[in-house]
């Protein structure tokens, strides 16, 4: 993990298209601002870990069924 100081107004790149910049401190928060293309996306953790955490559910539901429209098939599969 890198680790820096900023003051107010300086600013961070990440790469080339990515610029983070201290806005300002607000007791113990930190205002940040981003610049970057319209393509990345940016989350705060907690919102990036229930996407992630629907999306494995929503993944777990679609594999349940597809089995149990396997086993119907199977079921009624005559020869």
């Amino acid at each position: 993990m890198l680790v820096l100081r900023r003051k107010i107004g300086e600013t961070v790149m990440i790469g080339n298209d990515i610029q983070v910049q201290v806005l300002g401190v607000e007791g113990d928060q930190i205002k940040l601002g981003f610049l970057a293309p319209k393509e990345v996306q940016i989350l705060r953790q907690e919102l990036y870990e229930g996407i992630v955490a629907e999306n494995l559910a929503a993944k777990e539901q679609i594999s349940h069924l597809q089995q149990e429209q396997i086993l119907t098939l199977l079921k009624n599969f005559k020869m």
